[in-house]
């Protein structure tokens, strides 16, 4: 395979003792797309490595090299479980493969448990499509799902949500910060008051965008179920984790060998998961921080990029990690691939769309003809002025040349 070196700064390495190619860069990247999958830390490596060569017992085994792997596990859900506010007696950490696999098993398990007599299902119409596909399917099981919009003002409200539940309801799922441009739902709010108006209907959250983000604890969210990712916040791919509020029962989705107490069977992956929780020890020191100082990148963006004929899409009240916008008359794809060229990462929308147009903006009431020009930006702590006023450039000289979208 050929690269062009000229634009990317890429050369083709040679293969290493596995036979497979190695491509390195040589130029600096601006990786602008953290809501699609972020840099794992060297420390968080370092842990998966760790396990992997030194405590690589299985933690089912009865010997110490078992006894110490569990002791990793264990220290993996001390340290999610002290982020989430919540404690031992309240609830149990499952680990499972991701958030698509924590999704579905809250709301297949759910509704298997709780559904027989209660066919009610509530979510929103801008989740994640592993929260989307999985209410499509139980509806085409003969469940009854309400889907909630947001209003004409591109908000959904906690009203909005409480007012989608009756006594028929087994579940609402919603997300707490939309994975597309930020917007933070009500949930603690409606979830409150849904669980003081029906305590039998089931909260489930995903809290993959916001988890070590903005604030998120279990108090305020009042969710039966929590779901969290790894690979959004500086861990390996592969690895997710829920948190499951004490008395709830969920039917699994995977049978075996009954590990994590019959909920997700399978040996556990103790490198990865001992990586999550190394993961969330750092970020867990320094929320407050990180948060500040993304807020003023994201802050200084809204300030410098409109300048360039930019429209930004996002709500001021968003969170700070993900900015929308539009660049009019150039098509999405069209600018992210001028600005790939320039070693600039970014998004035109959901990583987990593959592409394919999301519904999304136009739930949030997003102008039609902005529809093919919206660009993600995704920061990280490690985002800084100097990417932004780079982005700035390439986007002023993309706005320029590229060609336009016919009218």
């Amino acid at each position: 395979m050929l690269y062009n070196t000229k634009s990317y700064g890429l050369f083709k390495a040679p293969c290493n003792n596995l036979g497979v190619q190695i491509v390195l860069s040589m130029e600096e990247k601006i990786y602008l797309d953290n809501a699609a999958t972020t840099k794992v830390m060297t420390e968080v490596s370092e842990a998966a490595a760790y396990a992997m060569t030194e405590v690589y017992g299985n933690p089912s085994s009865l010997h110490h090299m078992g006894i110490d792997a569990e002791r990793l596990i264990a220290y993996s859900k001390k340290q999610i479980m002290s982020a989430l506010g919540v404690s031992q007696e309240q609830g149990e950490i499952i680990f499972t493969s991701g958030a698509t696999e924590g999704n579905n098993t809250a709301i297949f398990g759910i509704t298997e448990t709780y559904g027989k007599r209660k066919k009610r299902v509530v979510t929103t119409t801008v989740e994640h499509p592993s929260v989307e596909k999985a209410f499509d399917r139980l509806e085409s099981a003969g469940f009854e799902v309400v889907r909630v919009s947001p209003d004409e003002n591109g908000e959904i409200t906690a009203e909005a949500l409480v007012g989608t539940v009756d006594e028929n309801t087994c579940l609402i799922s919603a997300m707490l910060v939309n994975n597309e441009n930020g917007y933070i739902l009500p949930i603690g709010e409606a979830f409150q008051k849904i669980k003081k108006r029906y305590p039998d209907c089931f909260t489930h959250c995903d809290c993959v965008q916001g988890f070590e983000k903005i604030p998120v604890s279990e108090k305020k969210l009042f969710a039966d179920i929590i779901t969290l990712s790894g690979h959004k916040i500086h861990a390996p791919k592969g690895i997710g984790a829920m948190f499951i509020r004490k008395g709830v029962r969920l039917s699994p989705l995977m049978v075996g060998g009954g590990q994590q107490k019959g909920v997700r069977s399978g040996t556990e992956p103790v490198p990865m998961i001992y990586a999550f929780g190394k993961a969330v020890e750092i970020l867990n020191t320094d929320l407050s921080e990180r948060s500040a100082h993304t807020s003023e990148i994201n802050a200084y963006a809204r300030e410098k990029l409109p300048e360039t004929g930019a429209v930004i899409l996002s709500k001021e009240s968003a969170s700070p990690y993900i900015l929308s916008l539009a660049v009019p008359n150039v098509r999405s794809e069209t600018m992210l691939h001028f600005l790939e060229e320039r070693n600039i990462f970014v998004s035109s929308g959901s990583a987990c769309s593959k592409g394919k147009t999301s519904d999304v903006p136009t739930e949030f009431r997003v102008a039609q003809e902005y529809l093919d020009s919206i660009i993600r930006l995704s920061f990280s702590f490690e985002t800084n002025r100097s990417d932004i006023d780079a982005l700035k450039e390439a986007m002023s000289d993309g706005m320029k040349n590229l060609a336009k979208i016919r009218k």
